[in-house]
């Protein structure tokens, strides 16, 4: 039998649905209400939407005395969903306030647990253009320069490699429409720039922005250019 793509499709559809699956894309637990919030709907009409996605096994629950928290179930459901990102038009700007997140999600942000955007885009150009990483088809392969160099960066590669999950695959950024690299690696790099407080995390949006600290050494270790580490640029 085949699997029944329409009803996955009819899921994703859904206005409602859409808003609450973009705002999972960040890998984080959400509580019911937050989701609710951010897809502007009563906390009724959102617990039927997340009971829907339950059931089809887009999303977990966990549950914590009364509070019900959701995030994705795992980075195939992310990597759909980046996937027709890429092939959907840009929504009307209505608004200052959406115009100013909108650049700011297009310059940084979370995809699942990876860097995407613009900042992703180009630190991953960088890696290949240094020589750390090379394209194989729809991976990335570290190089010798690249195991230094990510040891260095205090990344364990073997044991980014041991993960039960792809090591260093491309994924296709839906802004950028080039590859930014996702799996163990990418999620790797992006913890330690959150660690090391290069980048920090925009309350209640996937966006992510670049410290003064973080502009210094970007610019030092990926050859950036100062001007272009903001959303603004």
């Amino acid at each position: 039998m085949n699997p029944n793509v329409s009803k996955i499709a009819s899921l994703l559809s859904d206005p409602t649905r859409s808003a609450i699956l973009l705002s999972l894309m960040d890998g984080s637990i959400h509580p019911a209400s937050e989701l609710a919030s951010i897809a502007k709907v009563k906390p009724q009409t959102a617990s039927f939407h997340l009971h829907k996605m339950l059931e089809s096994n887009l999303i977990n629950v966990e549950k914590h005395g009364r509070h019900r928290y959701y995030k994705l179930i795992n980075s195939d459901v992310a990597k759909v969903i980046e996937q027709m990102l890429s092939i959907s038009p840009n929504s009307p700007v209505t608004s200052f306030r959406e115009s100013r997140e909108q650049k700011a999600i297009h310059f940084a942000r979370t995809c699942y647990d990876h860097l995407a955007g613009y900042l992703g885009v180009q630190i991953t150009n960088s890696l290949m253009e240094q020589g750390y990483i090379k394209k194989v088809e729809l991976n990335f392969e570290v190089t010798p320069e690249g195991s230094k160099f990510f040891q260095d960066f205090g990344i364990n590669l073997e044991e980014q490699e041991k993960k039960r999950r792809a090591y260093a695959r491309c994924c296709l950024d839906w802004s950028e429409r080039q590859h930014h690299i996702a799996g163990a690696l990418g999620n790797a790099l992006l913890l330690q720039m959150l660690e090391r407080k290069w980048i920090t995390r925009v309350p209640n949006t996937r966006a992510v922005k670049v410290t003064p600290f973080g502009k210094a050494e970007l610019q030092k270790l990926f050859n950036f250019d100062e001007n272009n580490l903001s959303e603004e640029s």
